[in-house]
């Protein structure tokens, strides 16, 4: 791997051109790392770089677009809940790539967070000689922290074990690089790396304490989002009890958005949106972001041709009284195509009536989904990635497996679901098996479409099973497949051959 790949030159980060509070600055090729930290201001603008590296277009390829790209073909694509009519796609919707060390759907994540870790690096090692207060500084440093690791966690998703097969940490995981230096380095176990995304949230949380600092806007980190990755960290790795506490302080001051706010779009930040990435018409990344390739509204070709739809057997469960079911197109009482699942002209004709945005030139879909829209074309809106509701649902899980007591998870669910007025007829009484169910079912209602699929049934060790159309499912053949847990390298994707190359420690 050529060394560019983990130091990357800071500036091409920090000073791209950006609008709103990515501020335009003079072109990346006039200035360097001295001009970049010779002040707090300057080196504010290398974090913000940090955020924008989230949303740019990656290895000269039209489908590689930072978060988005994770979020949609690792998260959705790879789930059980989330159905694209693409059989094509089968290498990697299927997970038959995780042992190939070649393919550039190895590489592209490893190559994408370890970019942004690198910037992160050099930020850390380099803000402390930079003119400006002492507070400033701390707070760029929590800054870079949280991206760094938030980062750890997202790669030892990838390419860690999952916690409960790695022998209590044991197992080898990902290469901690935590300074500038480029030299050989070894993997890290997997508990060494989740230690260290402790350690760096723990030093966030305590220099954004003392820092006193405010972000400007929801693409920024601040305490909030420390809080929110170290409860997703701590629920991989079955720290429960981390997991509940840090989730309940993520939500803190980010109530649950309103039903109106709800059926928006999820293309602008609302009241529970912790964290997110920006995205305007000038910000664009055309045809490439990740609202081209689900936002209904969209006209680009992946949205036009195949949009995407929820599995039927999952809209089935939710209840008739859910404002989240009508964010699908419901079929019932209408004809569609059963092998692909193509809307007959009176469904599609019916869908239009619903979202008369919905593009001309589109082929619509029983069951294509109307939660995510574009607020301009193709593909233009903020993308989340920390909600309140997703931290309520991780508070449910790990009181859960804390033995909590059932009132005390079912309180949580009502509050989701209930309270927040999206179902206004819930009721939550299980117990046992059945409430753990209930969880899990409402985590795949909540956070359908927004990445989480493939990285929950990692989590929790269970079988991935796509059910066919002829047996009344919404999968054809090629993609209607089971995968069990110990399967596919135990969901585990290899190291890529380009670190090999490059690193001569990693097998050690």
């Amino acid at each position: 791997m050529k060394k560019h790949i983990f130091r990357l030159i800071i500036t091409i980060a920090a000073f791209t051109s950006c609008s709103k509070s990515y501020l335009d600055t003079k072109p990346t090729d006039a200035v360097g790392l001295e001009s970049v930290f010779k002040t707090t201001a300057n080196a504010a603008l290398a974090v913000n770089g940090l955020a924008k590296m989230m949303t740019n277009q990656y290895l000269e390829s039209q489908g590689f677009n930072g978060e988005g790209t994770i979020k949609m073909w690792y998260g959705n694509y790879a789930g059980a809940d989330f159905y694209v009519n693409l059989p094509g796609w089968a290498p990697l919707i299927n997970a038959t790539l995780y042992e190939n060390t070649t393919t550039v759907y190895n590489y592209y994540v490893w190559y994408y967070y370890y970019k942004i870790i690198g910037n992160a690096n050099t930020i850390l090692a380099r803000i402390d000689a930079a003119e400006g207060p002492e507070p400033e500084k701390g707070f760029i440093k929590a800054q870079a922290l949280t991206f760094r690791a938030y980062c750890y966690m997202m790669l030892v998703q990838f390419y860690g074990n999952r916690w409960s097969d790695s022998q209590n940490g044991a197992a080898k995981a990902v290469v901690l690089r935590l300074d500038e230096s480029s030299g050989a380095i070894p993997r890290s176990t997997l508990k060494e790396c989740y230690d260290q995304i402790y350690k760096d949230l723990d030093n966030a949380i305590t220099m954004y304490e003392s820092s006193g600092g405010e972000r400007s806007d929801y693409f920024e980190a601040d305490q909030n989002v420390a809080y929110a990755v170290y409860a997703r960290a701590a629920l991989n790795r079955q720290d429960y009890a981390k997991a509940e506490q840090y989730a309940k302080l993520a939500r803190t001051g980010y109530p649950l958005m309103n039903n109106a706010d709800y059926k928006d779009g999820f293309a602008n930040p609302t009241s529970e949106w912790i964290w997110s990435s920006y995205g305007a018409t000038d910000e664009s990344l055309y045809y490439y972001s990740f609202l081209a390739y689900i936002a209904y509204n969209s006209n680009a070709g992946a949205v036009r041709g195949t949009p995407k739809c929820i599995n039927k057997l999952l809209f089935n469960k939710i209840p008739a009284s859910d404002i989240r079911k009508s964010l699908f197109l419901d079929p019932a009482g209408y004809t569609y195509n059963t092998g692909t699942g193509q809307a007959s002209a009176t469904l599609a004709a019916y869908g239009r009536s619903l979202y008369p945005d919905i593009q001309s030139n589109a082929t619509l879909y029983a069951y294509m989904q109307f939660k995510f829209k574009a607020n301009d074309l193709p593909g233009v809106g903020n993308i989340p990635h920390f909600r309140s509701s997703e931290m309520i649902l991780i508070e449910a899980e790990a009181k859960y497996f804390q033995n909590k007591p059932a009132s005390e998870i079912q309180a949580l669910l009502t509050q989701l679901n209930r309270t927040s007025g999206r179902d206004p007829d819930y009721t939550a009484t299980k117990t046992g098996e059945d409430l753990w169910n209930e969880i899990k079912l409402y985590r795949s209602i909540e956070l359908w479409g927004e990445g989480f699929d493939w990285f929950d049934l990692k989590r929790w060790g269970v079988t991935l099973q796509r059910t066919a159309t002829d047996q009344g499912g919404s999968f054809p053949a090629a993609l209607a497949v089971t995968i069990k847990p110990e399967d596919r390298n135990k969901w585990t994707w290899l190291i890529p051959n380009k670190e090999f190359d490059y690193n001569s420690a990693i097998n050690e």
